[in-house]
């Protein structure tokens, strides 16, 4: 419990001083939103591409790796729709439950894993991130069009989406360079490493400076539900589901700790746009990310008994 405590103490303690350095206004306000885009759009595709073009795959099975994530995730949604046929939700507060119970906050995944298992955490947190990424945008983006406020989304608007999304290029860049058997040269190699460094820490940064912990008193209900299914019960899916396909150490543990991820704030942004309910969005971020501190070293304590 103590390694697991002082592994990731320092993840939390980066995005407590976001949430300081943006509320106290130590620093212009102005900074947050360049710095966010600057990692959106090249620092974080910089860290995956590099990490997918450069990963040995060979003793993880991707297969087992891809049904585990994608069916704990899919168990999580059918629970929140069963849920939803008995205590009845608006559509747009429905649509943000959805995102926050199901999609990842992959600054602190990537964060997590490395400090816990070194570079093979690291290749497994992205191959996590390359199999569930393009599928939670594309499933958020469709609920949001079913159930959101803006009405049916356009398919072209959709394509758009997917194909101009710098991560989900970044990683079929990746894969291309890997199927292809490409070796990056040095020079190129040695950049992507340090602008991908640069990453995470801007990343924790501004996941503490997004935080509203006074969004949470608009419906504790729909907070309460999401977090639970995300922290608690898509983990847990996880882990049995992993464990009857054979995953077995950091594998297994990775994948587990990326389900037990809170959600990330690229869901309020997209709740926004798209005519989700963008302050239960927030809630549901604030609160998750802050419950992860105690929920992540307990999951991490329970993988540890197996």
């Amino acid at each position: 419990m103590i390694e697991i405590t002082v592994a990731l103490a320092p993840i939390f303690a980066i995005i407590v001083l976001g949430f300081v350095l943006r509320h106290r206004r130590m620093i212009a306000e102005e900074f947050w939103l360049p710095c966010e885009r600057l990692n959106y759009f090249y620092l974080f595709p910089a860290l995956m591409f590099r990490q997918i073009a450069t990963a040995n795959f060979s003793s993880l099975s991707l297969q087992a790796v891809a049904v585990t994530l994608l069916g704990a995730v899919a168990i999580g949604g059918a629970l929140l729709y069963g849920w939803r046929l008995f205590r009845p939700q608006s559509g747009p507060i429905f649509s943000s439950v959805l995102q926050g119970a199901l999609r990842p906050n992959t600054y602190v995944g990537l964060a997590a894993a490395t400090a816990l298992y070194g570079d093979d955490g690291m290749m497994v947190t992205a191959v996590a991130i390359a199999i569930m990424i393009p599928v939670l945008n594309v499933g958020s983006i469709v609920v949001l069009a079913l159930y959101g406020n803006e009405g049916p989304i356009d398919p072209r608007k959709l394509l758009k989406t997917i194909v101009t999304n710098p991560v989900i290029v970044s990683v079929l860049a990746g894969a291309a360079t890997q199927l292809l058997g490409l070796k990056l040269p040095q020079a190129l190699a040695s950049t992507l490493t340090i602008l991908g460094t640069a990453s995470l820490p801007l990343g924790l940064l501004a996941v503490g400076a997004g935080l509203d912990m006074a969004a949470p008193r608009l419906s504790h209900g729909a907070v309460l539900q999401s977090t639970i299914v995300k922290l608690g019960l898509v983990p847990f899916a996880t882990y049995i589901i992993g464990v009857a396909l054979g995953l077995r150490g950091v594998s297994l543990n990775a994948i587990v700790l990326f389900n037990a991820l809170p959600c990330t704030p690229s869901a309020y942004i997209m709740a926004r746009l798209l005519g989700g309910d963008h302050r239960i969005a927030a809630g549901i971020i604030s609160v998750q990310t802050a419950l992860a501190a105690v929920t992540m070293p307990a999951v991490l304590v329970a993988l540890s008994w197996q």
